[in-house]
């Protein structure tokens, strides 16, 4: 099953099932040592670069970042 696979059968559970997902999903990275977490940063990274350099990502400002997220507290 491939990740997009995966997130579609994933978002078709119900709100509490998702909730236990993510939760247990967490935890198992807390115990992730420092060098694979900051591996996962760079693979992050390396992604993000590529989106942006095939033009399927675009960037913003922190500012404006921060006003989405509080927007969307409301």
């Amino acid at each position: 099953m491939t990740f997009n696979e995966l997130m579609r059968e994933a978002l078709q559970l119900d709100p509490s099932t998702r909730a236990r997902i993510a939760r247990e999903l967490l935890c198992s990275l807390e115990s992730l040592t420092d060098a694979e977490v900051e591996q996962l940063w760079v693979e992050e990274a390396v992604r993000r670069d590529a989106g942006l350099d095939a033009g399927t990502a675009s960037t913003v400002s922190a500012e404006d970042a921060l006003a989405r997220a509080r927007a969307r507290r409301r």
